[in-house]
């Protein structure tokens, strides 16, 4: 890393995806040293801001300017899955000439590879315990890693090039909470330019500042997180009171504006019954008359103006508040009752489970429960609720539900892309009328054109929430729903939204996640820590498993 100050620059940025559709237009943004939480809205173009900073897209125009190095850690990183370790870290090459020196090679060649990089070994080693990799070692090939190792190998990667500006975009997702846990460590001491995107609340409180893309340009928020949503909540309260200021001020304006008529009109009668009764000389009446006109056109344009700016004050007020759509729902079908039996496991082993049973006796689920499944990358979370849901056949024991029941898996592939939203929730409900389908998705944000979108053209957030109203909208109504990793790829305002939906939920809810925050806002009642087998735990100690190997 140079010693010389780190910074991004961007001066009127542009970029248009190759249909045309504009991304950004004259986007000015500086970023200095620190750590900056960048978010947004899905589909506001983060990832392509980071992707443009990194050299890997180019901008229609403006320009970019970065002092340094630049390193990129982009969401949904693949490796080539026969790669070793020591290739992924960019040291292969080093390591390989200072391994021949040993043997007796004393080349230039193999000098020259070597340079100052003595201890690339040990740095190398050094910073694979950093990251809790140390047991991989650098002769292993990345088929033998998990997705979260290789995140995170990516991620040391980048911390050994040492690059003077980091860009990380969703690291978070797919780590368990203890890769979670060195990735927050490693975030802390970085002391370059780094931007995070995220939507891990966690991580968010781990930065300096808070730059928030919205509507094509960046404001900035100083402090973490929780800094930044007390400070758009005050401002959100202003901008509420100034629209309902501004809107009795629109109705005053109204009221006057109608008096003044009245008073014109009032005028006018009294100025013709003057003139008919011919009480004063035509000249003298005449006279009157065109004044009062006049002063009646002055009199009306007055207030005519001033209606206009008090509008125009109104939709300046209405702008400055949030229009983050929230979702409201009532889905009274899906209630159960306090002591209704609805899943019971007996001596459940799962396929590719070595055997051993998950649940050795009976675990039953009663009543509208809400579980957390909680447990490292590799458990058997996602293989648990396959088999709950039908998908996968016990290798032994059995599962079974006592209630309608729909599972959402990471993949989201309830949905299929060739139909709209409408289309897709009909599947579900084949019963429902188009009208009724229509009513309910727009509580789900999805009004009129919108609903007749094809899935395959969704983004992320929308992808999600439509898989959602599918699940919820089905029929009949769902009593047990099972969610794996919901947060995953998910922007701050669609979690809150899926917050939204699950408060409305009145069954029984089974979610797998490493998102500790979400899973304390959605009023869980259980905490089961899958680990060879299913037990039960507690939130504080899944925090402190998360701080302490």
């Amino acid at each position: 890393m140079s010693h010389a100050p780190s910074f991004v620059t961007c001066s009127r940025l542009a970029f248009d995806w190759p249909d045309g559709t504009p991304v950004f237009e004259d986007l000015d943004l500086a970023i200095g040293p620190g750590r900056t939480g960048l978010i947004g809205l899905n589909g506001c173009g983060k990832s392509t801001l980071l992707k443009l900073v990194a050299g890997e897209l180019q901008p229609s125009d403006g320009q970019i300017a970065a002092a340094g190095t630049i390193g990129h850690l982009p969401q949904g990183t693949i490796l080539d899955t026969a790669l070793r370790v020591d290739e992924v870290l960019g040291i292969a090459a080093t390591r390989a000439a200072l391994h021949a020196i040993e043997a007796g090679e004393a080349t230039e060649a193999n000098f020259a590879a070597v340079g100052d990089d003595w201890d690339v070994e040990e740095r190398a080693h050094a910073m694979l315990d950093r990251l809790g990799l140390g047991r991989i070692g650098l002769d292993r090939t990345v088929g033998d890693l998990s997705g979260g190792e290789s995140v995170l190998l990516r991620l040391a990667s980048l911390l050994l090039a040492r690059p003077d500006v980091l860009l990380l975009d969703e690291p978070t997702n797919n780590l368990d909470l203890r890769a979670r846990r060195r990735l927050y460590d490693a975030v802390e001491s970085w002391s370059g330019v780094m931007v995070v995107v995220s939507h891990d609340r966690e991580l968010l409180e781990r930065v300096d500042q808070i730059a928030e893309l919205r509507e094509g340009e960046v404001r900035w928020y100083g402090g973490n997180f929780t800094a930044y949503e007390e400070i758009v909540a005050a401002e959100q309260e202003t901008a509420e009171r100034m629209v309902r200021v501004a809107e009795a001020d629109v109705q005053r304006q109204k009221r006057e504006l109608a008096d003044a008529h009245v008073k014109l009109a009032r005028r006018k009668r009294y100025g013709q019954k003057m003139f008919e009764t011919k009480r004063e000389p035509k000249i003298v009446m005449n006279a009157r008359k065109r004044a009062a006109q006049e002063s009646a056109g002055k009199h009306r344009i007055m207030h005519t103006e001033k209606l206009a700016e008090a509008r125009e004050r109104l939709d300046q007020a209405v702008e400055a508040v949030r229009d983050d759509d929230e979702i409201r729902i009532e889905l009274p079908a899906t209630r159960v009752p306090a002591g209704r039996n609805v899943l019971t496991l007996r001596e459940l082993v799962l396929a590719h489970g070595g055997g051993v049973p998950v649940v050795p006796g009976e675990l039953d689920l009663r009543g509208p429960e809400r579980i957390a499944l909680v447990g490292r990358n590799g458990s058997g979370k996602t293989t648990l609720l396959r088999t709950i849901a039908g998908l996968l056949p016990a290798a032994a024991g059995e599962a079974v539900g006592h209630v309608p029941a729909r599972f959402l898996p990471q993949r989201l592939d309830v949905l299929d892309d060739g139909l709209s939203v409408v289309e897709n929730v009909a599947r579900f409900a084949p019963e429902a009328t188009n009208n009724r389908i229509r009513a309910r998705l727009a509580h789900f944000l999805f009004r009129g054109a919108r609903a007749d979108q094809p899935a395959g053209t969704l983004s992320g957030g929308e992808r999600f929430r439509a898989a959602l109203a599918a699940l919820l909208l089905a029929e009949p109504a769902p009593q047990l729903l099972m969610l794996d990793e919901p947060t995953n790829n998910l922007d701050l305002a669609s979690v809150r939204q899926l917050t939204d939906a699950l408060e409305s939920y009145e069954g029984a809810l089974v979610v797998a996640s490493h998102d500790v925050p979400f899973l304390e806002s959605i009023g869980i009642t259980r905490w089961l820590l899958l680990d060879g087998e299913l037990r039960p735990t507690t939130a504080a100690e899944v925090r402190a498993a998360m701080w302490h190997d």
